[in-house]
């Protein structure tokens, strides 16, 4: 009898030292760090196998799969660093994005009905006072993020080359783990199945809600004689957003709409139809594709979310869907919810 007993005291010790490795990772700014090495972990975990399928010895193996990690960590970052280029250029910069939206405000104020106009800051100042409200409430947390922005930039190269040698460790070794270690070793796969199916599964409606603006800017608008400023700049930003379970939405929906006040009303009511339609469809991809992977339902995203943007401020918004899923999860094979 003391063994289960034993054991069952060194899985519970897990699951506290689990939750301080979290607490800690939030509380030191490593967020962009674990999620940089969870994303090439997950990509090895499931590129290697169909590598490593067709070579035959040992060596071949570990060679293919570093090769492969280091590949997949050069392209990541590749990426990182052009959307950072992309949002400093001329084209992508978002102080340019919020300032055409004020002037837009501003200049077609006097063609939008009354009763909606009451809800609508009166100059260009009080519209970015308004949209940057909730980042003035973390002044502080947002001027640090701006001044570590090499500081983050380190963080995810220093991530995704520990997460390209923790996959091809794994890939490429068995191992026999000691009690504690096996218990931490479950606790990190839970925390790596729950981060591939929310953010696997969030790219692709990111994905498919970028499309379908896209489509909608630069195809359908462009042939009923309507070209909006601005246009391949709102697609890169719903993508980015759109990472973000429902706020996504919200923010992408607010900046097409306010866009399309450029050229008129109409344009802008039909726009928010459009992306009204769009969401309606959105809801059935995120019952299948979010809600089957994780078995969340949007109410429960949105207040983990609240919950931890309240605690963490931004970075919290950004976790809350991982950390909740992994919560979720861990509760569920423990047959407790």
């Amino acid at each position: 009898m003391s063994t289960p007993i034993k054991n069952s005291h060194i899985v519970t010790a897990s699951y506290f030292l689990a939750a301080f490795a979290l607490l800690l990772v939030m509380h030191q700014g490593l967020l962009a760090a674990l999620f940089s090495g969870l994303l090439v972990y997950s990509l090895v975990q499931m590129l290697a196998p169909r590598l490593g399928g067709k070579l035959v010895g040992q060596k071949g193996k570990v060679a293919a799969v570093a090769l492969l990690s280091g590949l997949i960590v050069i392209i990541l970052f590749a990426l990182v660093w052009g959307s950072i280029a992309f949002f400093r250029s001329d084209v992508g910069r978002l102080s340019v994005l919020l300032q055409k939206m004020a002037d837009i405000l501003e200049a077609t104020r006097s063609q939008i009905p009354g009763w909606i106009a009451a809800y609508i800051p009166v100059d260009a100042e009080a519209l970015r006072t308004m949209i940057t409200g909730w980042l003035h409430s973390h002044a502080l947390e947002a001027r640090t993020m701006g001044s570590e922005a090499g500081r983050i930039l380190a963080h995810i190269l220093i991530g995704m080359i520990i997460g390209a040698m923790a996959g091809l460790y794994d890939t490429t070794t068995t191992r026999v783990y000691q009690p504690l270690a096996k218990a931490l070793h479950e606790r990190m796969i839970a925390l790596h199945a729950s981060f591939r199916n929310v953010v696997f599964a969030q790219v692709r409606i990111a994905a498919i809600n970028a499309v379908l603006t896209g489509i909608y800017l630069i195809v359908i608008l462009p042939l009923a004689g309507i070209d909006l400023p601005l246009r391949k700049t709102m697609v890169v930003v719903t993508f980015i957003v759109g990472l973000l379970p429902v706020i996504g939405n919200l923010i992408s929906n607010t900046i097409l709409v306010v866009i399309a006040l450029s050229h008129s009303v109409h344009v802008a009511l039909s726009s928010l139809v459009f992306m009204m339609v769009i969401h309606k469809l959105e809801y059935f991809l995120n019952a299948k594709i979010i809600g089957s992977h994780i078995n969340a339902r949007t109410w429960e995203l949105l207040t983990a979310m609240l919950v931890m943007e309240s605690i963490f401020g931004i970075p919290g918004v950004i976790a809350a869907p991982v950390f909740y899923a992994y919560v979720k999860k861990e509760l569920m094979d423990r047959g407790l919810v």
